[in-house]
């Protein structure tokens, strides 16, 4: 398989599948609705095919991209170098918190590797409050577990955090063939609003994140075995919440009730 494309060799080990699909490209730029004076980002840029749509909307726009070869392509898209500033660095160790301005929230966008999507995401949620919003086109299977439901055999730890933190919205799927190489999987663009209030909040998400763990990590068991370790079945009958049930049956607010009780009892 030939993986050249625009004269640079995908790399496996960057997860780079590069979008080439115009009619895809214009689809994703009108969803992101860029504009003047927001605080624009974009992940792994790769040859620049959403940044180059995006460039004329904006006063300026970071790009963090972890190959350094395509840095000199990037450059070419726009010689005036006060409108585009290239980070040249890894997103999952990336201080996003040093790109806001103090007044305009982050909108972030990005056409992810597969291979570090979920991780990506923990990473951002640690600045959640510096960010308006996010678009990412990522694995569909990723993110039919970012939008799933309690019930729903897709629910399970991505799903409870992301909604923890954020609105999600699929928008449309995206198919192989839009990308150079093709990926061996479908895509989709989904949009994250982050919540202004959250429907529930946390007293410590450090152990929100425990409790999904503990719950997920052996789906098949019943609460009263998978969270055994950190909550009676006395205290979650407590919480109104039934120790047989398995934890793909518990929505956000099960989870944060659960937390809040360990964090200010346990």
């Amino acid at each position: 398989m030939n993986n050249h494309f625009q004269g640079h060799q995908a790399r496996k080990r960057f997860g780079q599948n590069f979008l080439h699909d115009g009619a895809v490209i214009q689809q994703i730029i009108e969803a992101i609705y860029p504009q003047p004076n927001q605080n624009m980002v974009e992940i792994g840029p790769g040859l620049g095919a959403i940044t180059r749509e995006i460039l004329p909307a904006v006063d300026h726009i970071h790009l963090i991209e972890l190959d350094r070869d395509l840095i000199p392509k990037l450059k070419l898209l726009n010689l005036n170098q006060d409108k585009m500033t290239i980070h040249q660095a890894d997103a999952l160790k990336f201080d996003f918190s040093s790109l806001y301005d103090g007044s305009n929230p982050l909108r972030i966008v990005g056409n992810l590797p597969y291979n570090i999507s979920t991780p990506l995401l923990f990473h951002l949620f640690n600045n959640i409050e510096l960010i308006e919003d996010m678009h990412f086109m990522l694995q569909k299977e990723v993110v039919q577990r970012m939008s799933a439901v309690p019930g729903n055999k897709r629910w399970g730890r991505l799903s409870v955090m992301v909604q923890y933190h954020c609105h999600v919205e699929l928008l449309f799927h995206v198919g192989s063939g839009a990308f150079k190489p093709a990926p061996k999987v479908d895509s989709a663009i989904v949009r994250l609003i982050p919540h202004k209030t959250k429907p529930a909040v946390a007293i410590n998400p450090e152990m929100l994140d425990k409790v999904v763990i503990s719950a997920f990590g052996q789906r098949r068991k019943t609460l009263r075995n998978s969270l055994g370790k950190l909550i009676s079945e006395t205290d979650l009958k407590a919480l109104g919440i039934d120790p047989t049930l398995r934890a793909e049956r518990l929505s956000v607010d099960d989870f944060v009730n659960i937390a809040n009780f360990l964090d200010g009892d346990g």
